[in-house]
């Protein structure tokens, strides 16, 4: 039986990181009283989660017509640009993720499992059957629409607050600058 870290819904949802740009850990964090999870996560699995919540939110809200339960952007009120609450222990890392909508409830429904090593399929396995194995803990968190779009907007600052990206190649820029493959690997030169 799987440990449930469950919030419905948290007091706080957040993304943040530790570190300096380019060196930078990125965590889920959500809280409700004093009961704190922190999960560890990879910088594109953030981006694809907010890109995600954002798209399901969307297509909700196309789909009942524009209603006004779902907010085009997030609220003024639930804008949240604290640091990430101390201490940050990491419960697990995160692999798996799944998003849903609750209508019953109006709510994003986010489940996040521990990365696991046998859940990591090779190319040539694709087409056999495979049996994920039962997660030891989950991390699963229900939010308000609202609350998502904040979330979203959060993620969206934390992921732009990184080292700035090459206009050529996309690569990011280091503060000493960067070897450029679509310039050649030279480098602008001051006169």
């Amino acid at each position: 039986m799987a440990l449930v870290h469950g919030f419905d819904p948290p007091e706080r949802f957040v993304t943040g990181t530790v570190g300096e740009p380019g060196e930078r850990t990125f965590f889920l964090q959500a809280r409700s009283g004093s009961h704190l999870i922190t999960v560890a996560l990879e910088k594109q699995q953030v981006a694809a989660l907010a890109e995600r919540i954002d798209e399901l939110l969307d297509e909700v809200m196309a789909s009942q017509g524009g209603a006004a339960t779902i907010p085009a952007v997030a609220p003024r009120d639930l804008e949240d640009a604290e640091p990430l609450e101390q201490p940050i222990e990491e419960e697990f890392r995160a692999g798996t993720m799944t998003l849903s909508w609750d209508p019953g409830d109006a709510r994003v429904v986010i489940e996040v499992f521990p990365f696991t090593e046998a859940a990591v399929v090779a190319p040539d396995q694709v087409e056999e059957d495979f049996e994920e194995p039962e997660p030891d803990e989950l991390l699963l968190v229900r939010i308000p629409a609202g609350a998502a779009r904040a979330f979203v907007q959060r993620a969206t600052q934390v992921l732009g607050a990184g080292r700035p990206s090459c206009p050529f190649c996309g690569s990011p820029v280091d503060p000493e600058g960067h070897l450029c493959v679509r310039m050649n690997g030279f480098r602008r030169r001051d006169p």
